[in-house]
């Protein structure tokens, strides 16, 4: 399989981290993709332009980290990270959206702060940051929901913050008073081999 990636992406670290806890990291050739580079040959691999975007075996694509970690999920005989049935599934795959929700918008305040003089909108940022900041709320509160086996949920929302915390650590300064159950708790998370493995640098 080859997964079209770039580094620091939470997006392909969701993938990476996957491929790490489902054993099959070692199966996955990584092709660094430049996204924005206009000599990127990602479209004939991904229509959507992003990545990741994993090729496999049978020369196949699939797009979007939820569906390439569901795919990995299914390849290996170990404990699923996507639990296969019943109130846990449910769980595990909300996590996953609240988790990859909260990457987006951190990604969203990082490019609006990004717009040159004249085309920056603090209502837009403002917009995005309160929308991260409910939801780091509801994790705080629902912060028992991230007991357990690991899941696919737990590693959304774990490369979300990291993600945060590379790029944007002002979103995360009061965390400890804010947050502190759900920071307590991705403190331990990260310190994963998987996590390790694939921080941000």
């Amino acid at each position: 399989m080859k997964l079209r990636w770039a580094a620091a992406s939470p997006f392909v670290r969701k993938v990476t981290v996957t491929a790490i806890e489902t054993g099959l990291d070692g199966r996955i050739e990584r092709i660094d993709t430049d996204r924005h580079s206009p000599d990127s040959d990602l479209a004939k691999d991904n229509p959507l332009g992003r990545v990741p975007a994993l090729i496999r075996d049978d020369g196949s694509m699939l797009a979007d980290s939820p569906v390439i970690c569901a795919y990995l999920d299914s390849l290996h005989g170990g404990p699923k990270l996507i639990p296969e049935t019943g109130e846990a599934r449910w769980r595990a795959l909300n996590l996953e959206g609240l988790g990859d929700g909260l990457g987006e918008t951190a990604i969203q305040v990082q490019r609006e702060r990004g717009r040159p003089d004249g085309r920056y909108w603090d209502a837009w940022e403002a917009r995005n940051a309160a929308r991260f900041s409910r939801t780091m709320d509801w994790l705080e509160t629902n912060a028992a929901l991230l007991d357990g086996p690991v899941t696919i949920g737990q590693i959304a929302i774990a490369c979300a913050l990291g993600w945060t915390e590379f790029r944007l650590p002002d979103l995360l300064a009061d965390a400890d008073t804010r947050w502190p159950n759900l920071t307590r708790w991705y403190r331990g998370f990260r310190e994963r081999p998987s996590m390790r493995a694939t921080a941000p640098r």
